[in-house]
């Protein structure tokens, strides 16, 4: 997979996910919903955020500082759950072209300090999880 098409498939996840957090459903629901499923990748991402969600929200809240998962913007929350589930599951994908996607979304489509925020948390979590 080219990087162009992973960061296509990021940004549909993050989507994706966006919506299910606005409707409050599962996103394997939002999954389910679809006229015509995304790419291998977006889905996994979705359905993998999905199933991980508690592993994925006790692990950014560790390490977010003066914040609770549930106080963070949308858009913020649901990028770390995104990285943090393929820093867990993905040791195909190098942590840096993780942690640089998920900055350049945040810068993207959130406020102007999350692509710090985003970056700060990433950083120690993988530490953590990839040494």
């Amino acid at each position: 997979m080219v990087v162009g098409s992973r960061r296509q498939a990021r940004e549909r996840a993050l989507s994706l996910l966006y919506e299910a957090d606005a409707k409050g459903l599962p996103p394997a629901a939002v999954l389910r919903e679809l006229p015509v499923p995304p790419d291998a990748f977006a889905a996994e991402l979705v359905a993998g955020v999905g199933e991980c969600q508690a592993q994925l929200d006790d692990l950014i809240g560790r390490f977010a500082v003066d914040w609770t998962v549930e106080r963070m913007p949308v858009v913020d929350r649901t990028l770390l759950r995104m990285a943090v589930y393929e820093l867990l599951e993905r040791p195909d994908i190098p942590t840096a072209a993780i942690i640089s996607e998920a900055v350049e979304l945040a810068q993207t489509y959130s406020t102007d300090e999350s692509g710090r925020f985003v970056n700060g948390v990433l950083g120690s979590v993988s530490t953590e999880v990839r040494g």
